[in-house]
């Protein structure tokens, strides 16, 4: 064999084939080949910090074989993904394969023909700042979790787990409900006015109260409202003043990985982690480039494409003088990766639900990503905004109206209120200064102010991002860890922490607060990414860290009591001993428990009705979980039913 070439996956190892002809054998490792142990901390705390890798069992058949196929090869193209995890797993199968003479790395940002031909004629050597600014974030968070965990068991709750990034989240999930319990609403009123232009019946329109004698007013309560009320009844009302504008609204950047999940949980209901699977298999087919990134950078080729497609495709009055050049705020944006797009803005996506292998989903996050980044290179938007300010006496009342004059990118991506909250057209009758109105009625409404909302999927990893904690990679991963272990709930859709969740990050707030305090963790990230680029050693910067951390562990391991987890109880008896039930979290989620445990040991299943009827028997649908935790539909009249479904069954 002359080329053997190393990629993470069989889809990646398949769709590369196709571009490389005979002459190269295409295989897949799996994902890393080596790796700490799982039994043991796996770090050299002695000695510089020093990973002990190993070959985990299940990899040993898979590592065997490459070994194998390794030895036959002349050369050796090691082609996993171009970011610091890709670059780790290439430098284990080098040091697997020890052969150094033999090995060429070769980086690409999507899999097609010309990328492939282009990096394959340009290898490069490993990048040894990238490996070791992955070693450094896996020994950092080996010995977080590895020193930290078996505290949390003693001093919280067995089979616990804590993370570096993920406590980060957690804190922030709880010190916002915190904010919402402590919140108490205040009242207040809006008052509007129903105002027609005179003579024309249908030409009505909704103006807001929002001056007083020329300073903004604000309307505390019912008396106050009755007041304004009573002397706008008796006031005349005139047209003061008529601004007229042109407003442009800009096309938002092709999607970071952040900005894609944010997207998809707001427009398709995606979580991160879904969003993630669905875009490597995109990615891998050959259909998007690089999903993990924080860059708005679009290559000069992909700009030109895309420019191209819309002159001919959407028309030319679309298409801007220039092309749209977009800089990331971000200052730790990782390596020079693009943003998401497409490979090829040909490929329609109508065209990708005939492709084998494509589901609805496949489907619905490539139309999301090839309309953004055909919608970023296209002409703004145009609105002819047109704000009235209305005089009655000494109060001023304005409303604004919009109409649309241009659609421009929005023609392609949409309007963006549910991504942006951007408010609808608002059409005015014709008017002018001085004109007089009739009213037609008073609109008080009382409101009360309302508590920050928990964080959903989008919000959260819109905060980390801000907090510049965590990177494109993890986002993912933080998700769906603090639900696995039951620190945090969903409740319609937003994160909610449990108890467990809330004992966890009080205990870390009051002995480790370093370990979830917002700016050390970003300081981290920061140190992160200067071993990325050469600037620093990582082995100091986890000696800095870990000294003081080893020695705050033994002393809370002394002084620290256990901690009590508050029980949640819930209106329900027991059937055996007629104690109350509470609610307890185990391996498959939640369950009641009877608080007579240990003398009690009864337990039943909490079950999640859904509003929709069995389609085998017309009983009641319920959300069940699998031996491994996984949810699904089930009827609950089994065993009589056996109807059972991944998808919720329709109305």
């Amino acid at each position: 064999m002359q080329n053997l070439v190393i990629v993470e996956s069989p889809t990646k190892a398949k769709t590369l084939s196709k571009f490389l002809g005979s002459k190269y054998q295409v295989e897949a490792s799996m994902g890393h080949v080596r790796d700490l142990p799982k039994g043991d901390i796996g770090v050299d705390v002695e000695h510089d910090f020093a990973p002990k890798y190993i070959i985990p069992r299940d990899k040993s058949k898979k590592a065997n074989e490459l070994k194998k196929l390794a030895k036959e090869a002349k050369t050796l193209w090691l082609a996993t993904d171009p970011d610091r995890e890709g670059e780790a797993i290439a430098w284990h199968l080098k040091e697997l394969f020890n052969r150094k003479d033999a090995y060429k790395r070769v980086v690409f940002h999507e899999i097609t023909e010309d990328a492939i031909n282009e990096a394959f004629a340009h290898p490069r050597d490993l990048d040894k700042q990238l490996i070791d600014a992955q070693q450094a974030r896996r020994v950092l968070d080996r010995l977080v979790g590895y020193k930290l965990s078996p505290l949390l068991w003693k001093k919280v709750k067995s089979g616990l787990s804590a993370g570096r990034v993920q406590s980060v989240a957690l804190r922030l999930i709880v010190e916002r409900e915190r904010e919402i319990e402590a919140f108490k609403p205040q009242e207040y009123w809006s008052l509007e006015a129903e105002l027609e232009k005179k003579g024309e019946k249908a030409a009505n329109f909704v103006a807001a109260l929002v001056e007083q004698n020329g300073k903004k007013l604000a309307i505390k309560n019912q008396g106050e409202a009755d007041k304004h009320v009573k002397a706008l009844e008796k006031a005349d009302y005139q047209v003061a003043k008529i601004t007229q504008k042109e407003v442009k609204k800009y096309a938002a950047p092709p999607f970071t990985t952040s900005t894609m999940q944010q997207a998809a949980a707001n427009r398709l209901g995606f979580s991160a982690k879904r969003t993630m699977q669905l875009a490597q298999v995109l990615y891998e087919h050959g259909y998007i480039t690089y999903m993990r990134t924080d860059s708005l950078n679009l290559s000069a080729q992909a700009i030109a494409a895309v420019r191209d497609f819309i002159g001919q495709h959407i028309g030319k009055n679309y298409l801007p003088k220039e092309a749209k050049v977009y800089k990331t705020k971000s200052k730790v944006a990782q390596e020079a990766h693009e943003a998401i797009r497409p490979t090829n803005v040909k490929l329609a996506p109508d065209e990708l639900k005939n492709i084998e292998g494509m589901t609805r989903d496949h489907v619905r996050l490539y139309d999301m990503i090839w309309k953004r980044m055909v919608a970023s290179q296209m002409a703004e938007a145009v609105f002819d905004q047109k704000t009235v300010d209305i005089k009655a006496d000494s109060y001023t009342l304005r409303v604004t109206g919009s109409t649309l004059k241009f659609d421009g990118w929005m023609i392609v991506y949409g309007k963006i209120q549910d991504e942006e909250g951007e408010e609808g057209e608002k059409i005015l009758p014709e008017l002018t200064e001085g004109e007089i109105l009739k009213l037609l009625k008073l609109l008080p409404t009382q409101h009360f102010t309302e508590p920050p909302a928990r964080f959903n999927e989008a919000s959260l990893i819109k905060k980390l991002e801000e907090l510049s904690i965590g990177r494109p990679s993890t986002y993912a991963p933080i998700l769906s860890t603090i639900q696995e272990r039951f620190y945090v709930e969903k409740v319609e859709k937003r994160f909610s922490p449990t108890p467990l969740g809330i004992a966890v990050t009080d205990f870390l707030v009051k002995y480790f607060p370093n370990i979830v305090d917002y700016d050390f963790t970003a300081s981290m990230e920061d140190a992160l990414d200067n071993i990325a680029n050469g600037e620093d050693r990582w082995q100091p910067i986890i000696g800095t860290f870990y000294r003081p951390f080893e020695k705050k562990i033994k002393e809370v391991d002394e002084e620290a009591g256990r901690v009590a987890i508050k029980s949640e109880e819930v209106d329900k008896k027991c059937p055996k001993c007629g104690k109350n039930l509470q609610i307890k979290y185990g391996k498959f989620g939640k369950f009641l428990a009877c608080t007579g445990f240990p003398d009690c040991k009864y337990t039943e299943s909490i079950e999640e009705k859904v509003d929709v009827p069995c389609p085998d028997c017309g009983g009641e649908i319920v959300i069940r979980k699998t031996r491994r935790g996984r949810p699904f539909y089930g009827c609950k009249n089994w065993p009589n039913c056996k109807y059972a479904s991944w998808t919720k069954p329709k109305k």
